[in-house]
């Protein structure tokens, strides 16, 4: 049994599903505390035909980031970096997608009612435009070995700026229905859950069924060694880019279809550095090599589970970040391997005197 619980707690996932489960818990005392059911955070029920629930409002709301989280796994593991563009490329393609949509180049345009272009040419522009911006984060990463961290602040910074650009300085809205659906229901299901959902399922799939997760983890290990065994370690970082942009492009859909609108100044914002998080929380070593995309998604889903909490607790949004960034510290500490080390160390000690004890 001792050994068991030993190689439980050994884990990569252990201390990530410790983490939610302690998150809920807070909730659970919280409920009972003001008189409620011990599993009304828990609870699940239909209301105008929709799905409603603390539980499915967390999943809804923190799709963006775990959708964001996919491709940052990714760049984190092959290139020991991180892309703190994401947020910025969110705005911009979702600022694309919907210029598109309304008319592209009309420089009054700040609402359309109907489709000046058909909407998948807006989906797919966004699309593009994400895969633009992670191919040009690639290269300068990749090919011309900058920093990941110097070369992702380039849009970073530029990337709202070009949204407002193509914009004209306007909050564009598109008051279609049909546009809406991405970020709203499909039939009683929020559409985000849907979108993230596949996000995850055909990027493990891909991961698992190909050799693509091996050469990305042996890049991110030893670049020099893995290039040395023939892999095109340039080529494998700069495809973890492309990805990450794709995801961002996917994450700005579903932002501005949850709004019906590109607000350029908001949508992603901050969102870069929640999804670097989201790859800490799920014991993903930030300097790259093996990693665990369920762990990130886990992780992704306990940062706006903890954002949900603190709202349900109280806390006004402008001290919320403040609690939130505690418990954050609390939790990155935990997963620390140096803390990891001494606890081990601690415990081997511990035993051996033990032992000595016991031998007298």
């Amino acid at each position: 049994m001792k050994n068991k619980l030993k190689k439980l707690t050994q884990q990569q996932l252990f201390l990530p599903i410790v983490c939610v489960l302690l998150v809920l818990c807070v909730n659970v005392v919280y409920d009972v505390a003001h008189d409620r059911a011990f599993y009304d955070f828990f609870r699940i029920y239909i209301q105008n035909d929709l799905l409603n629930g603390r539980i499915i409002n967390i999943l809804n709301r923190g799709s963006e980031v775990a959708i964001l989280a996919i491709g940052m796994t990714l760049v984190v593991s092959a290139s020991g970096g991180t892309d703190i563009s994401v947020g910025s490329v969110m705005s911009l393609c979702a600022s694309f997608c919907c210029m598109l949509i309304a008319g592209f180049g009309v420089s009054s345009v700040s609402s359309a009612e109907e489709f000046a272009t058909p909407m998948i040419v807006g989906l797919l522009g966004a699309l593009l435009m994400g895969c633009l911006c992670g191919a040009f984060n690639g290269a300068l990463v990749s090919y011309l070995n900058i920093q990941p961290m110097v070369a992702t602040l380039i849009l970073w910074s530029a990337g709202r700026a070009i949204g407002l650009l193509l914009c004209n300085n306007l909050i564009v809205y598109i008051r279609v229905p049909e546009f809406g659906v991405f970020g709203g229901y499909l039939g009683p299901i929020p559409t985000p859950i849907i979108i993230a959902a596949v996000c995850v399922a055909v990027t493990s799939i891909v991961l698992k069924k190909t050799a693509l997760g091996m050469y990305i983890q042996s890049v991110g290990i030893n670049k020099k060694a893995s290039r040395i065994a023939g892999l095109n370690s340039q080529k494998i970082i700069f495809c973890c880019y492309l990805l990450c942009g794709l995801c961002a492009g996917i994450a700005g859909i579903v932002a501005s279809s949850r709004i019906t609108s590109a607000d350029s100044n908001n949508i992603g914002l901050d969102m870069e550095l929640d999804a670097i998080l989201a790859v800490a929380l799920g014991g993903n070593s930030l300097a790259g090599g093996k990693f665990n995309l369920a762990g990130s998604i886990i992780g992704a889903y306990t940062i706006q589970a903890i954002t949900t909490t603190m709202y349900n607790l109280g806390v006004t949004s402008a001290q919320a970040p403040v609690f939130k960034a505690i418990i954050v510290i609390v939790i990155v500490v935990i997963q620390a391997p140096p803390l990891k080390a001494w606890m081990k160390k601690r415990k081997a000690a511990k035993a051996s005197v033990q032992k000595e004890v016991a031998s007298v």
